[in-house]
């Protein structure tokens, strides 16, 4: 199963970088390729959400449910569309100053392995696309501090 991985400290608190991951209605408002979400159900817990992605005339939906634990972790473990598997987990660490650090885990496996060997090709570069725009919007809602945001480890 390919996957990612990704740790960066970031200037804002780790409340704050759980509250704009877990806030999976707004995905459409600045992640690229997200096309639309619809919340099926939403609890301090859990969430049930379907999202359609999307690039050119390809649109694809999945659905996804999300285990919280705030201010700690996010889980999200798929539940039905193109893929064969996804797995992705958030984990916001306090640190000193009001910063925190975000450890950002994907594993996926598509159902054929032709698009899988296809697609792993731009997977790298749109996962990087997509971590830069959670910390734009995290620039947008809280402040633009972006200068501080460090790459951990990859």
């Amino acid at each position: 199963m390919p996957g990612i991985r990704e740790t960066r400290q970031l200037p804002y608190s780790a409340e704050q970088m759980f509250d704009l991951v877990a806030d999976v209605g707004s995905y459409n408002k600045f992640l690229p390729w997200v096309v639309a979400t619809r919340i099926r159900s939403n609890s301090e817990t859990e969430m049930v959400a379907d999202m359609v992605v999307g690039f050119k005339s390809i649109r694809e939906s999945l659905t996804s449910r999300v285990h919280k634990r705030r201010p700690e972790e996010i889980d999200v473990h798929y539940v039905d569309g193109p893929l064969q598997d996804l797995e992705n987990t958030w984990h916001f660490r306090s640190l000193p100053n009001g910063q925190c650090e975000v450890e950002f885990k994907v594993d996926f496996t598509f159902k054929s392995k032709v698009f899988e060997a296809l697609a792993g090709q731009y997977f790298d570069r749109a996962f990087r696309r997509m971590v830069e725009a959670f910390e734009q919007r995290a620039a947008e809602l809280y402040g633009n501090s972006s200068s501080s945001a460090q790459i951990v480890a990859r």
